[in-house]
């Protein structure tokens, strides 16, 4: 069985990832949504962030992440060159020209067939964390979207799919499963239909 590559990601309900300069701090930290969606997917966490609460408990849903420049700069930003230390890190870029921190691999050409043959490797899946020009790029090999889902009207910033690209034909996912959190956070399941 092939790894499934799923694009877990937080958007706005105007479909917004991060704001025009890619901050992301519009989005409410806590609340009944966040405790429950890190005891389902603690891999998630940054590796400070793991460290700092103290979970130690093992991936169980993903060991690879994928992330674009944008989005790994936020990480650096932060403090880090290596944010997922606990998880194999991919940086896609065409502009850099050497791994951007310790324990990150540069795709520097052909996502695409770079995630075809990650997903026929043996392990768990694999988590797109951003960016949406990098969604974009990759929809044709997104299996899943997890989409953490914010009663938050933003009006403009980064698409959940960025890039601008007209599709030859729309892409189609079903939702699996949905939550609805007390704190009005929607937590969505959706599977691509094949």
């Amino acid at each position: 069985m092939m790894r499934k590559l799923t694009y877990y990601v937080a958007a706005t309900i105007d479909g917004f990832i991060a704001t025009e300069d890619g901050s992301v701090d519009f989005f409410p930290v806590g609340g009944d949504h966040s405790q429950a969606i890190t005891a389902q997917y603690p891999e998630t966490l940054p590796t400070k962030v793991r460290e700092s609460l103290g979970i130690a408990k093992r991936n169980s849903s993903f060991d690879t992440v994928l992330m674009g420049r944008k989005t790994h700069d936020f990480g650096v930003r932060t403090g880090t060159s290596s944010p997922y230390e606990h998880l194999r890190q991919y940086v896609v870029s065409t502009t850099l020209t050497e791994s951007p921190g310790v324990g990150v691999e540069l795709i520097s050409e052909d996502p695409l067939g770079r995630v075809r043959e990650l997903k026929k490797e043996q392990g768990l899946g694999i988590w797109l964390c951003g960016g949406g020009e990098l969604a974009q790029t990759l929809l044709p090999e997104i299996d899943q979207i997890f989409l953490k889902l914010y009663p938050i009207v933003l009006g403009r910033g980064r698409p959940l799919f960025g890039g601008g690209q007209r599709l030859p034909k729309p892409e189609q996912f079903r939702v699996i499963t949905s939550r609805v959190f007390e704190d009005g956070v929607a937590f969505l399941k959706y599977s691509r239909i094949r």
